[in-house]
């Protein structure tokens, strides 16, 4: 078993802190927290042992699990890799991209692994259509969320947008070609609400709209291609996927058939898929120990979070274009 250590005992740092605890991949060996405050009711609470420095905890473990802002991640990132463990570390992964290049050059220099937590890549709903997601032409993402003051010292293009963002650069396999996106400031210093419409080599329109100020939730995605409609329930964990193909010569008497302008038909079809029941944050904290386990890529590179977050900057820069 990997021993594991967090650093970060916040709201998402906690629910890290049990599912590690139940692992069967992992021995849990504690935290570090920079609040004296928030250490000793953690470990009080929960009973996890609280480390009194970050150079203490990684000197106890194999892996190290970055929980802490956004800001600080580099800082601490450079400083565990240096040491030899292997890095998980939430998204973003930096606050810039040269950051996360610097953290990709020292992970190859030390020979240790790294993982970032895009969480939606192991959103059962994502994964059951993910393999067929093929050439998708046109993408509309809405992650729409109710107003909570956490996380809102960042653009909501790093808290929300960024999901989407690293979930499209997955399927689609051509480079970005141009962004353009809008974005208002309503009760924040930065934007809460925002659009980007980013465009691909291969002639693929992706359209991703955030807010966090919205009356109700959502997350939701869907994705266009030849003879194909694929729609995804991040947040009902739910899909659908809506195939066209050529209408056979008897078809059935329910059969749903289009015909268009030239007099070809096609006859629509439900081809949803099982969608299995998952913890997704557990998924991915596992996935990253088989990674290392068996020395394979980790589903979540650094650099795909690298890539994620330098395509997410260019919308936030394309704000005051």
């Amino acid at each position: 078993m990997l021993k594991v250590g967090v650093l970060g005992a916040g709201h998402l740092g906690k629910i890290h802190l049990k599912l590690l605890n139940q692992s069967s991949k992992y021995e849990l060996v504690g935290f570090y927290d920079a609040s004296l405050e928030n250490s000793e009711q953690v470990q009080e609470e929960f009973g996890y042992t609280s480390f009194k420095s970050i150079d203490e905890l990684l000197d106890a473990v194999d892996v190290i699990d970055v929980v802490t802002p956004t800001l600080s991640h580099f800082e601490v990132a450079k400083i565990a890799i240096k040491k030899g463990k292997h890095l998980f570390i939430e998204k973003p992964i930096t606050n810039t991209f040269a950051e996360a290049e610097e953290l990709i050059a020292l992970t190859e220099k030390h020979k240790v692994k790294g993982q970032v937590g895009h969480v939606e890549r192991f959103n059962p709903a994502f994964r059951a259509v993910a393999s067929r997601i093929e050439n998708p032409m046109f993408i509309e993402a809405h992650r729409l969320a109710e107003f909570n003051p956490r996380g809102t010292d960042v653009p909501v293009v790093l808290d929300l947008m960024i999901h989407d963002i690293d979930a499209v650069l997955s399927v689609v396999d051509s480079k970005v070609k141009d962004i353009s996106a809008s974005g208002v400031a309503v009760i924040s210093d930065t934007p809460d609400i925002a659009n980007a419409r980013i465009k691909f080599e291969n002639g693929c329109v992706a359209n991703l709209t955030a807010s966090r100020i919205s009356m109700k939730n959502m997350r939701k995605s869907r994705f266009f291609q030849r003879d194909a409609y694929i729609s995804v329930d991040f947040l009902e964990k739910k899909c659908e996927v809506v195939k066209m193909k050529d209408v056979p010569e008897n078809p059935d008497d329910y059969a749903m058939i289009l015909q268009n302008a030239e007099g070809v038909k096609k006859q629509i079809y439900f081809d949803n898929p099982e969608v299995s029941p998952n913890n997704a944050i557990l998924d991915e904290l596992e996935t990253f120990a088989d990674a290392i386990n068996n020395d394979t890529t980790p589903i979540v590179s650094l650099e795909q979070g690298a890539e994620a977050l330098r395509v997410a900057n260019a919308v936030i820069a394309s704000f005051s274009d």
